[in-house]
């Protein structure tokens, strides 16, 4: 049963604020961390700034970078094991994700109407895709990283020079992916989804009207009770998608 509160509705659980914070702030160690093994912060005097001597030091920032690496591999175990054990698959993409997503964003700019959503919009499904793998694509090519520094290990030179350019890709993939992740809460329409990172909670008639086929869902699962009669061409999307479930069951 999801707790919900009067006029909100619980979007992210505990469990997935964990998951989420944890991740940032892996990420934003590995970033910073991981610039600071090459000359950048001294180059540019960086390191000159109040506190910030200690990014010119390379054994610290390399110990940093494992610590951000077991991070990011936990978290990443975690958010698997967790969602496969109770069976949360929301946010996984699913086919015509991307058609969908083109529609929503042409809406979004054309003040035209959106196709009704579930829990999760499809340009967050496809957005998880572009970051999970890029992190995966990190992970990979960090392992590979450690693995060389072990005594009595030798590997070919070409696997160890496409193997660090695959690991920079994926580093300006995952700040890509940051930053259009960013982006995307500067559209109005999204801003509502913000307080549920922090809170858990979302506005009852944003879900509603925005994320219909979820709030369908919860009405037919009882998780929230039908606030008022239906009768808005607004909610035109959700009375068929309720109907349509409860046909099925």
């Amino acid at each position: 049963m999801t707790k919900n509160k009067k006029d909100k509705i619980l979007r992210q659980t505990l469990t997935n604020r964990f998951v989420h914070w944890t991740t940032a702030l892996s990420i934003f160690l590995l970033i910073l961390t991981g610039l600071g093994q090459l000359p950048l912060y001294t180059r540019y005097n960086v390191t000159k700034l109040p506190g910030a001597a200690w990014l010119s030091n390379y054994f610290t920032t390399v110990n940093l970078h494992y610590w951000g690496a077991i991070a990011i591999i936990f978290v990443a175990t975690f958010h698997i094991v967790t969602a496969v054990i109770r069976k949360e698959f929301d946010i996984f993409p699913r086919k015509g994700d991307m058609k969908e997503s083109y529609l929503i964003i042409k809406a979004m700019f054309t003040k035209g109407k959106e196709p009704p959503s579930d829990k999760y919009l499809a340009e967050q499904r496809v957005a998880y895709v572009f970051i999970g793998g890029s992190l995966l694509l990190l992970i990979l090519t960090g392992l590979i990283k450690i693995y060389k520094n072990l005594p009595g290990v030798e590997l070919p030179n070409s696997l160890l020079f496409w193997n660090t350019q695959l690991h920079n890709l994926g580093t300006v993939l995952i700040i890509l992916g940051i930053l259009g992740h960013l982006v995307a809460f500067l559209i109005k329409e999204n801003r509502a989804l913000l307080p549920g990172m922090f809170t858990g909670y979302i506005n009852h008639d944003y879900v509603k009207h925005r994320h219909s086929i979820w709030y369908a869902k919860l009405l037919s699962n009882r998780e929230i009770s039908a606030d008022e009669s239906i009768d808005s061409p607004k909610d035109l999307a959700f009375q068929q998608n309720n109907k349509q479930i409860n046909n099925s069951m």
